[in-house]
């Protein structure tokens, strides 16, 4: 119940249509982020977070009142987290949590039944039930195997949660 307080309280949570602004916040927040997909995706939903002291003395949303932000969509006949970020000065405040639920809630209520996202930072996702599965195991959503840095630098983890 804390968790709903404090995010009613100081927080402003919207369906957004602007993919522009929330992709450069993912990656300000440093997720790749890149034109070059090899599949289309559609975007189901995006959700995004305002600073509502920020909107408030503003009389808007912008740029500079994003807090946090996550992108549901739809590639190669799956339900994929297409960017999930949260600001460092929010993060351990289950903002991140409440994003996901929300995302989850929209695919039970589209009828899915998983959801598949890559990380690079795995342990939220394990502590929200995802397990880790292998390429093989997993549709052509993401764009790190072509990536040279991918598995020499980088090692991500492929991820599903059953919903």
């Amino acid at each position: 119940m804390e968790m709903l307080n404090f995010i009613k309280e100081e927080l402003i949570i919207s369906v957004t249509e602007n993919m522009d602004v929330l992709n450069n916040f993912f990656e300000i927040n440093g997720l790749e982020i890149s034109e070059d997909e090899p599949v289309v995706t559609n975007v189901i939903k995006a959700w995004r977070v305002d600073n509502r002291d920020i909107v408030e003395n503003s009389g808007d949303v912008s740029d500079s009142s994003l807090v946090a932000g996550i992108c549901l969509a739809f590639r190669e006949g799956a339900y994929i987290i297409d960017g999930i970020a949260v600001d460092e000065s929010l993060r351990g405040k289950k903002v991140g949590e409440y994003l996901l639920n929300l995302a989850i809630d929209e695919v039970k209520k589209r009828g899915g039944n998983e959801i598949f996202l890559v990380a690079r930072s795995p342990g939220f996702f394990f502590k929200q039930g995802f397990e880790e599965i292998g390429q093989e195991g997993a549709p052509l959503f993401y764009e790190c195997a072509g990536c040279e840095q991918y598995n020499v630098t980088c090692f991500p983890k492929i991820m599903v949660l059953h919903v």
